[in-house]
């Protein structure tokens, strides 16, 4: 006979470490500041990708976060994590965010300002 407390607890095993994105290139070399005004549109119009306003905001702060630090809002805000270097994810209820690789991390071919 089994003990009912020795199954798993729900989720254990099943939280997905997060990692930096691979290195990825743009189309066309771009600068800093465009990098920056590419972000800014994608974060002013997530949300109406639908899902929760919360839960953009979470992947929002957990992207500009080392590591560690977006580990613990990425769990702190119950995100699942679909694609390790946070491209996919979902929520508790299912909704679906999925994160384009320039708001996570810069192309190889940024330019320096002219």
């Amino acid at each position: 006979m089994g003990c009912a407390g020795s199954m798993p607890a729900k989720g254990d095993g099943n939280v997905k470490k997060i990692r930096k994105p691979k290195p990825w290139k743009h189309p066309q070399p771009i600068t800093k500041s465009q990098l920056e005004q590419m972000r800014e549109e994608f974060w002013d119009t997530a949300p109406h990708y639908g899902g929760s306003k919360e839960i953009w905001d979470a992947l929002k702060s957990a992207t500009k976060q080392d590591l560690t630090f977006a580990q613990a809002i990425v769990d702190s805000a119950g995100v699942i994590v679909q694609s390790a270097d946070l491209t996919i994810c979902y929520d508790e209820r299912g909704a679906k965010y999925e994160l384009p690789k320039y708001v996570l991390s810069e192309p190889t071919n940024l330019i320096p300002e002219i």
